[in-house]
């Protein structure tokens, strides 16, 4: 099918998505436990990446080069790699499918989804409406297929020497066991592995809004999120202010059923999600941090078999090694610094390198933020915080957060193979370099 065409099955997709909104975020609820407005705001992102995905089928563009020998042209062509595995996490159970699968299918590739194994339905609800937008588009059968597995379906993915790209989400250990894998086979892979999300607190920040910003970043998703953030760095001007505020703020968030629209904060996913949280303040204890507020469980009686936690703020005297790990719950670690030196050190000085954030009215702080010698992270923000991030940009980080990029710019070149082709219609042969043969 010619790309413009394929780009009608992924623009029907995201009608179908958009009908089935609600739907479909009833699904995402009931599996991964986030509030209404989170989950609905996960499913557009899937219409928003098929909105993104349509245009891009009009522009999968190459290159045309000029070449240093007369008569002769050369240019660059883009070609479909095949069969593309996806494999998700729990968290973003649906988006980050949507963010591989509309490119993929522009692109003309085939795609074979592993979901989590928690997420299953809203895997077969997105898989369904994909289906229904082939069919109705009369594409070839079988474009897109859902593999339910365990571990074992997702190794058989990663070592299947068919599939040309292994797309992967989950932790560092996991990253850490598939790309070498796939590398073996040389095959390709793309990577969205675990983030240590930072901001940077200069003293000029207007702290209403840092407040707001960093709320959200924290405890959205009960801190589940790969982009949530983690640690704050605060110049000591105004560490004890915000840090008072964050502590009255969190004593006003609402904690129970996401299906509840009162409520701000959803469950963690298992049991194994508290005892990590509640280990990581123990560590923070032992490395002589301060417990301020949270960490506690709560609702325990009235629904034992889920874990709601008070998201915590853990006042810690620098960066140590309990903050340079990622706990994927509601842990802010708050460290102070004095010189601007010092706060991109304690930003960079973690393995992880996927989204941070500065707040700052201060030009010249942002700039260097931004700039080679600040942040060392996919995602650098200003005056926003580390989650949230639209479809049109890149998404992804450095370090040990693997080095994909997914969802908008031209990351659209990871489910394509480059060709670089010479058209020779002089009549004569010269060769490159003014090499002389025969």
């Amino acid at each position: 099918m010619p790309a413009p065409e394929r780009g009608n099955v992924v623009k029907r997709w995201g009608e179908l998505l958009t009908e089935h909104k609600e739907d479909l975020a009833v699904l995402v609820q009931a599996e991964a436990g986030k509030i209404t407005s989170e989950a609905l705001g996960e499913v557009q992102e899937m219409i928003d990446i098929c909105d993104f995905a349509v245009g891009q089928s009009r522009m999968l563009y190459g290159k045309t080069m000029p070449s240093e020998r007369a008569g002769h042209r050369l240019m660059e062509t883009w070609h479909p790699l095949g069969v593309v595995g996806i494999i998700t996490a729990f968290n973003f159970p649906v988006a980050p499918y949507a963010w591989n699968t509309a490119l993929a299918l522009v692109c003309g590739d085939t795609v074979v989804w592993k979901p989590s194994e928690a997420t299953v339905l809203s895997a077969l609800g997105t898989n369904a409406l994909l289906e229904r937008a082939a069919r109705e588009c009369e594409a070839p059968n079988h474009i897109n297929q859902v593999v339910i597995a365990d571990r074992n379906g997702g190794q058989q993915l990663v070592d299947d020497p068919r599939v040309a790209l292994i797309s992967a989400t989950g932790s560092v250990p996991m990253g850490r066991e598939v790309g070498p894998r796939v590398a073996e086979r040389f095959g390709r892979v793309l990577l969205e592995l675990g983030g240590n999300n930072g901001a940077i607190v200069g003293p000029s920040a207007d702290l209403d809004l840092t407040l707001r910003g960093v709320v959200f970043a924290a405890v959205g998703t009960a801190g589940q999120r790969c982009t949530s953030m983690r640690r704050l760095i605060v110049h000591e001007s105004v560490v004890d202010e915000l840090t008072e505020k964050l502590v009255e703020a969190y004593g006003t968030l609402s904690i129970g059923d996401p299906r509840n629209e009162s409520n701000l904060v959803g469950p963690l996913m298992n049991e194994k999600s508290f005892g990590a949280m509640q280990e990581a303040l123990r560590e923070a204890q032992d490395q002589g941090g301060t417990v301020l507020t949270g960490g506690e469980r709560v609702l325990a009686e009235e629904l034992p078999e889920a874990y709601y936690v008070q998201p915590a703020i853990v006042r810690m005297p620098g960066q140590s090694d309990v903050v340079k790990k990622e706990t994927f719950a509601p842990i802010l670690y708050v460290m102070s610094y004095s010189e601007f030196s010092e706060a991109i050190e304690l930003h960079n000085g973690v393995p992880q390198g996927l989204s941070s954030a500065i707040f700052t009215n201060d030009q010249l702080e942002a700039e260097r933020f931004l700039s080679s010698s600040g942040s060392d992270c996919g995602i650098a923000n200003v005056n926003i915080g580390t989650s949230g991030a639209e479809i049109g940009g890149a998404f992804g980080g450095e370090k040990d957060t693997g080095g994909g990029r997914e969802s908008g710019s031209d990351s659209w070149k990871a489910y394509m193979r480059q060709a670089t082709n010479t058209v020779n219609y002089s009549g004569e042969l010269p060769l490159a370099q003014g090499v002389k043969f025969l």
